[in-house]
């Protein structure tokens, strides 16, 4: 196997004023590890603030890891020589193709932004060049290229924030949320593009989003995360159809069904209660107090991941 990225318990903790001279830690991410192999693509789900973004952003080096490491290619991504060189390998497209563009910058300056930074073309015709290329790459018109991000729709942008993350010819992206802001039409056209930048550059993608069937579509293997927790990872496949751990079971009752009489058969199982402040994740397993399935040993320790079937690992006590 031909890993690309290993992250080896990797923790991001926040400090959070609670009063005058008072700070609790938020563990956003709580010792996780994954790896993922080159042309792979994996996907994180998990409902709002589990920590996807977090993970994602944290592998990038936009937040400094509280703990934990993380290899790129067989080395160690660290110090200032190692993160330069990692950040031109490994790219972000960003969630919100509004805001994550600068308004006061053209289409052809945000593009070439990456291209400036990392020095990676010598001549005004061939940054030029490179940026027409970025362009019809991601299916916008080169004639373009002077105008300014607000005079384009929601799914321009987000293209324009893709040919933004290719421009430094990235390895590895991170696509956070991509297509969760946009309409269900432009969200297939954009999801069958990153598919096709893959084949066609050999990409590695680490592919974030709440909508399941989404990520069952692009990815090779899915992870679940809840509250900062790795709850169950495994093939998208194998996932789908046979989810071992009971958060998962509960996330793929609520993902509908498109045939009627199927729909009637399907058991929606509604959890208990409300998701736990991350200031104060519970004693044990984070899921505990939720699950149908909990016992006193899921209160008195946190479950690790562990191998139930070929390439199947879940973090519960009572599977």
């Amino acid at each position: 196997m031909n890993k690309l990225l290993e992250v080896k318990g990797l923790k991001q903790y926040f400090p959070i004023s609670t009063g005058f001279l008072k700070t609790t830690m938020l563990k956003a991410v709580d010792d996780v590890s994954f790896d993922i192999e080159k042309g792979e693509t994996l996907g994180l789900v998990g409902e709002s603030g589990c920590g996807k973004t977090t993970v994602g952003r944290t592998l990038l080096h936009l937040y400094t890891p509280t703990a934990g490491e993380i290899w790129f290619d067989g080395k160690k991504i660290g110090d200032k020589s190692s993160l330069r060189e990692f950040r031109k390998r490994a790219q972000m497209v960003f969630q919100d193709p509004y805001s994550s563009l600068n308004p006061r910058m053209t289409v052809a300056d945000i593009v070439a932004e990456p291209i400036d930074v990392h020095k990676l073309c010598t001549t005004k015709q061939e940054r030029e060049n490179r940026i027409r290329e970025l362009m019809t790459l991601v299916g916008l018109n080169t004639e373009h290229a002077t105008r300014y991000a607000h005079e384009f729709s929601g799914g321009q942008r987000q293209r324009i924030g893709i040919a933004r993350a290719l421009a430094s010819r990235p390895e590895f992206i991170v696509c956070d949320e991509p297509v969760s802001a946009l309409d269900v039409s432009i969200q297939a056209q954009v999801i069958n593009m990153l598919e096709e930048l893959q084949q066609r550059l050999s990409l590695t993608y680490l592919f974030i989003a709440h909508d399941i069937s989404v990520v069952k579509h692009i990815s090779n293997r899915i992870a679940v995360m809840y509250l900062g927790h790795m709850m169950e990872l495994a093939c998208a496949n194998e996932l789908t159809k046979h989810p071992l751990h009971p958060y998962t079971v509960s996330l793929m009752s609520a993902v509908p069904v498109p045939d009627p009489r199927e729909s009637r058969k399907q058991r929606r199982i509604v959890l208990e209660g409300d998701v736990p402040s991350p200031l104060k994740v519970p004693s044990g397993c984070p899921f505990r107090t939720r699950c149908s399935r909990a016992t006193s040993a899921c209160m008195e320790s946190c479950p690790a991941m562990r191998e139930c079937a070929p390439g199947h690992f879940v973090a519960c006590h009572n599977v």
